[in-house]
């Protein structure tokens, strides 16, 4: 099959705007002989005027041909083997073209191996979405295109490479990543391809656990989260992912946007545009925090989700989910300071759950100025309102008694979870204060 040829004239894409290492790689596999071209996400970024986030490189080496090359560089992968090419902390992904595994049935297409090794063309119709099957040749300056994707681009849309059928069905995760790529690019998803991803939204449950939280997690911790929200919840991939949230969700009478747990994730959207980059406890806590405060997470009562446990059940680390859960439990403390509140503040994750609650305050009609009134003078503030009695503690040291010896504190919970009946979420009985702090990453 011929494909629609783009010459430098009729594209955006300059060299220019490529990172010097990855045309240090792609010319090294060119000198070599090989064919080598910038592919996937890179390309259609560079299309669409946007700065890419990573650049890929397809060639028609092999892996180990690839590793040879570059000394600076490993083989990775057994479902996808390629190699990563290291320079310094960034790594550039290098894959040979793939064709369609031979080993791919209609009665159970999912893909399990795909080191079968191809063509240029080839490679383009075993790749998901026709904007991600894009080459970009640095010799020729030519944009190429053998599956449409350059009209698919103009048109706004997300198409499948192919019968969308069968490559929901090859692989589940692609129904979270048509979600994330029309949420960030503000594109449609195709008619054929919405209908498949719904007709076949159970399949999710096939898919790789790994694979699918950290498709969740580049799904809605992005600047489109809030319509990747709503996509999932319409079209049924949210009751397969999280359930309880999709019965929520259910529950808000209005328009779904205008629900707050869709405005947490806006905000997040609006922090993460402006080039804050979540960790993962700060996403599930946009997500979670509005079923915290309506009472309906927890261990005991009829009709409570024990959402760490469930979460952890469907493959969420611990120290994610934990993280989460101080985070929220914090809301409380932080929106109506107290004597809880100072104890909370002198917590390793007091400063994450403050951001975390100046970005969410508004949603709620949270004063931000009153918490930071409070903890500017925290005796102060406590003192402007109901006299104070004082604790315990201090009634023991005035007396010269011997202070209790508590036994050991099960959880952060127990010192944090507010007062009042919303509930907390439940805290897993080997959490303890050193593993809940909140880690950092960069994206």
């Amino acid at each position: 099959m011929e494909p629609d040829i783009l010459e430098r004239a009729e594209h955006p894409v300059s060299r220019r705007e490529i990172d010097p290492d990855v045309l240090k790689v792609l010319y090294r596999l060119i000198k070599a002989g090989h064919v080598a071209y910038l592919v996937g996400g890179s390309v259609r970024d560079l299309m669409l005027g946007r700065r890419p986030k990573d650049f890929d490189v397809a060639t028609s080496a092999h892996p180990q041909e690839v590793r040879e090359l570059f000394r600076n560089s490993r083989l990775i992968g057994r479902r996808f083997r390629l190699v990563h090419v290291f320079f310094g902390p960034k790594n550039i992904e290098v894959a040979t073209f793939r064709r369609r595994s031979e080993e791919i049935s209609p009665e159970e297409p999912l893909i399990r191996h795909d080191n079968t090794f191809g063509s240029a063309e080839e490679d383009a119709f075993r790749r998901d979405f026709t904007v991600n099957a894009l080459f970009y040749d640095p010799q020729t300056f030519r944009v190429i295109d053998y599956t449409g994707g350059v009209r698919d681009l103009r048109a706004r849309l997300i198409r499948t490479v192919g019968d969308p059928d069968l490559r929901m069905r090859e692989d589940p995760v692609r129904m979270m990543r048509a979600v994330r790529f029309a949420a960030r690019l503000g594109f449609e998803i195709e008619s054929a391809t919405r209908a498949a991803i719904e007709r076949y939204r159970t399949d999710l449950q096939k898919a790789s656990m790994p694979r699918l939280v950290e498709e969740t997690y580049r799904t809605i911790g992005q600047t489109g989260a809030a319509r990747a929200m709503l996509l999932m919840e319409e079209m049924g991939l949210l009751e397969q992912v999280m359930p309880w949230l999709s019965a929520h969700l259910k529950t808000w009478t209005g328009p779904l946007e205008s629900s707050p747990t869709i405005r947490n994730l806006a905000t997040l959207g609006e922090r993460t545009a402006a080039g804050e980059s979540p960790v993962h406890e700060i996403v599930l806590a946009a997500i979670f925090l509005d079923m915290y405060l309506a009472g309906v997470v927890g261990r005991d009562g009829e009709g409570r989700v024990d959402v760490v446990s469930e979460l952890r059940r469907r493959g969420f680390a611990r120290s994610d989910t934990e993280n989460m859960r101080l985070i929220v439990e914090a809301v409380p403390l932080l929106r109506e300071p107290s004597r809880r509140t100072r104890r909370l503040a002198r917590r390793p994750y007091f400063a994450i759950a403050r951001r975390f609650f100046d970005m969410v305050a508004p949603v709620y009609g949270a004063d931000t100025a009153a918490l930071a009134r409070f903890l500017e003078n925290p005796d102060a503030y406590l003192a402007g309102g109901a006299p104070m009695a004082p604790s315990r503690g201090r009634r023991r040291r005035r007396r010269g008694g011997r202070r209790r010896r508590w036994p050991a504190r099960k959880t952060e919970a127990a010192a944090g979870a507010p007062s009042g009946g919303t509930g907390g979420i439940e805290a897993e009985p080997q959490a303890a204060e050193a593993q809940a702090t909140p880690r950092t990453r960069s994206e």
